[in-house]
């Protein structure tokens, strides 16, 4: 009974919800059901995230330990757990928060028996899986050359992401499904598993065991994904099976920041939920804290030119701000004087180097930042990669050039004298050890006396072939350009054709390194200065812990934030890159374009977009280039270009002068194939062709999926 001038009484609201906006609090609020929430960049998801599993945890609705929560990252995660303890006061050591693999770890450890393994199985790293699949080709007589372990690795690793084990990975005639059921039983024989196992088996014991199934739905009342829309489809099932239960699902995520197709991510699961969950609810979180207006309206304006997207409007309470400069140079030196100029003069007005970064597109496009950075003293700092002369590949290099000049250096022969392999093992390199000690020689000169007692042996002969390249080397120093001399080095040593045969995803950015290093050589006039410059380079190599400029790849950037961005590059033929048009058409370059949206809005305060019009390369000299396509795509209100000349316009016009759009990748010469025509793709390597449809060819290959390729990127094998 309610008595005459009393009022109910209303429970006031939760004080972790005042700091959110109304959007962002009807996230937190709608926990029951399928939720899908539209995070754009900057809008404050990871605190809508940790605010909900806070609430759902404070209002009771269900324990601890019947809370999944998944992210990519043990870090995300980590900072998660931070933050809900955080808001509550308390520990929250029992609810099941981790990444993907993580997880199904913990499941796997638990139920490992019933498929056949012990609960102490081991999980290998890729070091361990390639060695695995060498010693398979090895017992099947398969010349490793012909079948590479890492593409063989990379076609299992690409299935297992697909959730295709290997009775639903192909003909089963085929050498890869051949080789992947022989890698999965040697596995058990050994009682481990991969990385990619971890969700595989985890779905093989969900799909044949009900049982095991029912008990995990019922036990996770409430399920949250973040980052949703870089799953792959083995981890979208994994989801699926496990929503089927309560039905609480809540999906967090931005189609807008899907960028890693390359790795298995399929933009599809976050661009279908509503298809697969019907009944979803969908909030979007529009409003950024990040970004000025400017920022904003020149990311979304570029995104706005993508088909695939479930659409979002940001703005920001930050009116006001600087437009966003598009900066045209001359060459890409001039690029990277003016940039690092630009992070001087912020530095000199008082912002530390920490609120600014680089962020490109190809890794072997930090050289020219960080030799400038050496120049002027800056610190800097190279973010989720090695520095430039720390890569493989360039140790590699430099280990050629440097006993090339000085015939005694040890160090330097034993990094290469089996790379490219010679048929030299520890054996004959122990022998040549001994020998340099017994006689207080160098290594070098103690292997060429091995190599000269005993003419026994396809190792000794490539040891003296070795020796009596290294003189003729030598010898061309004296004669001809030193550049000329380190071309002649890598491609007959057989170090630049090493790369050029292998398979694995990451082949060609070791190319392009390389590229860029002999372009580096260019600018010493001879190669021991060259030499000496990288010792102090490396000398002074070691990464900034205090204040220091940060440099990355556009990928690696994804999450992070600065007051200042600088985003050089944008050309064609280099953002949007060409392998990616290459290899996916349209979707690559929609991807391409999610990159740039990226990189424009990690910028809180300016964003510095800059392009060159020559850019020098080691083979070819001076390119001339165009600017990017996606220069074009940037609404008018939202820049001002300064072009390489001094003058400015608001936007690139149509005529040859000021701009001239590029042919896009449909618009390439495509060549006619018929079924039947054996064919040659640069990365998926050989396959047959089994139908056409236009300009593009659908390729069966030899040692990779099914692919529909543009025609221009195949070669017709005679």
């Amino acid at each position: 009974m309610v008595f005459a001038g009393a009022s109910l009484s209303v429970a006031p609201a939760p004080s972790y919800l005042e700091a959110l906006n109304s959007k962002q609090q009807q996230a937190v609020l709608t926990c029951e059901g399928t939720l899908l929430i539209l995070a754009g960049a900057g809008t404050g998801k990871t605190r809508v995230l940790t605010t909900r599993l806070a609430h759902i945890l404070e209002q009771n609705l269900c324990g601890y330990q019947n809370i999944l929560a998944v992210t990519f990252t043990n870090k995300a995660a980590q900072e998660m757990r931070e933050r809900i303890q955080h808001l509550l006061g308390r520990s929250v050591d029992g609810m099941w928060l981790g990444t993907f693999h993580s997880l199904c770890m913990r499941i796997l450890r638990k139920n490992a028996e019933v498929l056949g393994y012990s609960p102490n199985f081991t999980v290998i790293d890729s070091d361990d899986q390639l060695r695995l699949i060498k010693q398979l080709l090895k017992a099947e007589n398969i010349d490793d050359k012909q079948v590479p372990p890492k593409m063989v690795a990379g076609v299992i690793n690409r299935w297992k992401d697909k959730a295709k084990t290997p009775d639903r990975a192909g003909n089963p005639q085929e050498l890869t499904v051949q080789l992947y059921r022989q890698y999965q039983e040697r596995l058990k024989i050994l009682n481990a598993m991969d990385f990619g196992d971890l969700i595989l088996n985890c779905l093989v014991l969900f799909q044949q065991n009900p049982e095991v199934l029912k008990s995990y739905q019922q036990q996770f009342c409430y399920m949250l994904v973040d980052e949703y829309q870089d799953t792959n489809a083995a981890q979208y099932l994994w989801l699926r099976l496990l929503a089927d239960g309560y039905g609480n699902l809540c999906c967090v995520g931005d189609d807008d920041q899907s960028i890693y197709g390359w790795r298995g991510a399929e933009i599809a699961n976050i661009l279908k939920f509503e298809k697969d969950y019907p009944n979803a609810t969908v909030i979007r979180l529009e409003q950024n804290y990040r970004s000025t207006n400017h920022i904003l309206g020149a990311a979304s304006g570029l995104i706005a030119n993508n088909r695939d997207r479930l659409g979002k409007e940001l703005w920001t309470e930050k009116q006001g701000g600087e437009s966003v400069l598009i900066k045209g140079n001359w060459d890409s030196e001039g690029e990277a004087r003016f940039v690092i100029e630009e992070v001087e003069d912020y530095q000199r007005k008082g912002n530390n180097l920490s609120s600014m970064a680089i962020l490109v597109r190809a890794s072997y496009q930090t050289r020219d930042f960080e030799e400038r950075c050496l120049k002027t003293g800056t610190p800097y700092r190279v973010v989720g990669g090695l520095r430039f002369y720390e890569r493989q590949e360039i140790k590699d290099a430099l280990a050629y050039l440097r006993i090339l000049v000085q015939p005694d250096d040890g160090l330097a022969f034993e990094r290469i004298i089996n790379v490219p392999k010679r048929g030299i093992g520890s054996t004959a390199l122990q022998n040549m050890h001994v020998i340099a000690r017994e006689q207080n020689i160098s290594l070098p000169r103690a292997a060429l006396q091995y190599a000269m007692n005993d003419t026994k042996g396809s190792g000794k002969a490539n040891l003296r072939q070795f020796f009596e390249d290294m003189q003729r080397w030598r010898c061309m120093l004296d004669t001809q350009p030193h550049v000329d001399v380190v071309k002649t080095v890598l491609d007959e040593s057989g170090y630049t054709g090493m790369w050029l045969e292998e398979k694995s995803p990451d082949a060609a950015g070791r190319l392009e390194n390389l590229k860029e290093f002999v372009r580096a050589i260019e600018e010493f006039e001879f190669l021991p200065g060259f030499l000496d410059h990288v010792s102090l380079v490396t000398d002074n190599n070691n990464q900034s812990a205090g204040d220091c400029l940060s440099i990355m790849t556009l990928h690696a950037a994804k999450g992070l934030e600065f007051d200042f961005v600088f985003l050089p590059g944008w050309e064609e033929n280099l953002f949007p890159h060409p392998r990616c048009l290459q290899e996916s058409g349209q979707s690559g370059l929609e991807e391409e374009r999610r990159l740039g949206y990226v990189g424009i809005s990690r910028a809180k305060i300016k964003a510095t977009i800059s392009y060159a019009l020559r850019r020098r390369t080691s083979y070819q000299g001076w390119q001339v280039g165009l600017p990017s396509r996606f220069l074009s795509e940037l609404p008018a209100a939202h820049v001002r270009h300064v072009q390489a000349n001094g003058g400015e316009s608001r936007q690139f016009g149509n005529s040859p002068e000021s701009f001239r759009r590029p042919a896009s990748f449909t618009e390439y010469q495509a060549q006619h194939f018929v079924i039947g025509d054996r064919v040659f793709h640069q990365k998926f390597g050989y396959g047959d062709v089994i139908d056409t449809e236009g300009d593009q060819t659908i390729v069966e290959f030899d040692l990779a999926e099914e692919k529909r390729i543009h025609s221009s990127f195949l070669k017709k094998q005679s």
